[in-house]
Order: C-alpha cells, then sequence, then structure tokens
C-alpha cells in the first residue's frame, strides 16, 4: 500500500482517524491555553500585587510549575485526581477505581502548567504600560475597574501578544504529552496506527507535518492579531 493510500481517507486508509486526533489535539490544547490564561491573569495580579502574602504564593507557583516536568503534572493530576474521586466515591458506597476523564486531566494539567508562563508575560506586558496613563487616570477621578478595563488591560493585552504566541505554541507541544492519559490525541492515533500497520515513520511523519501546518497557522493569525493590535500605535508615531 502507498503511503498516500496509508494516510488517505478510503476504506484502508487512516485518514479520518488522523483528522479526529488533530481535531482532539486543538480541543485540549485550546481548552488548557484558556485555563492558562485565566490562571495567569490572577497569578500575575498577586505577583504584582503590593501583599507579600500574595507576592510570596504567586512566587512559588510559578517556580514550582516552570520546574517540575510538564509529564509530571500530568502524572500528579491524572492519579491524584483519580484517587481523590475513588476516595469520595468510597465514602458514598462506591467500589473500585474511579479515573478522571482523561480530556479534563489535559486541560487542567496543562492549563496549571501554562498559567505559569502566562503569568510572567502579563506580569512583563503590565510593567510596558505608561505610568503616565495611570497617573492621569487617577488623576480625573477614574474608578479602579474602569481603569483596569479601558486602561490597562488593552494594552496589556497588546504587549502579551507575541509572548501568548510563544506560550501557544508550548501548550501545543504538551498536548502531546496527554497521549499517556489514554486520550487519543494526534500522537497517540499515529502510535496506535503505527502499530497496526507496522510502518511508524510513514505515521510519525505524518504526524510531525501535521503538528508545523496547525503550528504555521497559529503563528500567522498571531501575528495578524499583533499588527492589529499596534495599528494605532503607529498611525500616532
Amino acid at each position: 500500500m502507498s503511503y498516500f493510500e496509508l494516510i488517505g481517507f478510503g476504506p484502508n486508509g487512516w485518514g479520518w482517524a488522523l483528522l479526529t486526533a488533530t481535531g482532539m489535539t486543538l480541543a485540549v490544547a485550546l481548552c488548557g491555553f484558556l485555563v492558562g490564561s485565566v490562571v495567569g491573569t490572577f497569578v500575575a495580579w498577586a505577583k504584582l500585587s503590593r501583599n507579600m502574602a500574595a507576592r510570596t504564593l504567586a512566587d512559588g507557583y510559578t517556580t514550582v510549575l516552570r520546574g517540575i516536568p510538564d509529564l509530571l503534572v500530568i502524572y500528579l493530576f491524572y492519579f491524584g485526581g483519580s484517587a481523590a474521586l475513588s476516595a469520595i466515591g468510597g465514602l458514598f458506597g462506591a467500589e473500585g477505581f474511579i479515573g478522571v476523564p482523561a480530556f479534563v486531566t489535559g486541560a487542567l494539567a496543562i492549563g496549571i502548567v501554562s498559567g505559569a508562563y502566562q503569568a510572567e508575560v502579563f506580569r512583563g506586558a503590565y510593567q510596558v504600560v505608561s505610568r503616565g496613563e495611570l497617573e492621569a487616570a487617577r488623576s480625573v477621578g477614574m474608578h479602579r475597574w474602569l481603569m483596569f478595563r479601558r486602561i490597562v488591560a488593552p494594552q496589556v493585552l497588546r504587549y502579551a501578544i507575541p509572548g501568548l504566541g510563544n506560550t501557544w505554541q508550548l501548550v501545543l507541544k504538551e498536548s502531546a504529552l496527554i497521549s499517556v492519559t489514554g486520550l487519543v490525541e494526534l500522537l497517540r492515533q499515529s502510535h496506535i496506527a503505527a502499530g497496526s500497520t507496522r510502518r511508524p515513520f510513514d505515521f510519525y511523519i505524518t504526524a510531525a507535518l501535521l503538528y508545523l501546518v496547525i503550528t504555521w497557522v497559529s503563528t500567522y493569525l498571531f501575528q495578524r492579531a499583533e499588527t492589529h493590535s499596534m495599528r494605532g500605535m503607529r498611525r500616532a508615531s
């Protein structure tokens, strides 16, 4: 069987399975990235806070999560969460092992890890915001929430886009680690197909090409978003 028949959409091809697995990869990566954005926003706020306890906790979070291997975090979430669910189930009379859904494990684990990186991206972007604009907003009596919505948030997002693009690429690669929980994403599906056909190189090179396509499209979209966000600044300059 030729390579194109093997990865095609014919009766003996693996095209639909690979396409479905690619969609699963994108879904878990996107959910993890969004979770990380929410976590990173609050952690960045804590790191910029005047509260010593909040800063200490935030610094500890980013230090630990960036220092532990991502695969270990996934294992901790999967087995720790499953042990907790099994214990809670035992209190209500349930017997046996209760596993955390692989997709939930992947999204949360990736989100918690990426949150540590996104927190630093948001913190750095906030420090670029002009202090003069903030002082001017305070001088006219602008409420803190209104100042955040109209001045801080738009500028932080503008300056954070390049860093968020890099974080998204990391999240996309980390999604391949979720295969250890049994989730059939792109790498897992390639492994299954390689074992079934005994043609591992064909499927692994196809998976690499699909990851590269996703990366290229993602890079293009982030570049367009960055260009769009900077239009007003270019006109002003």
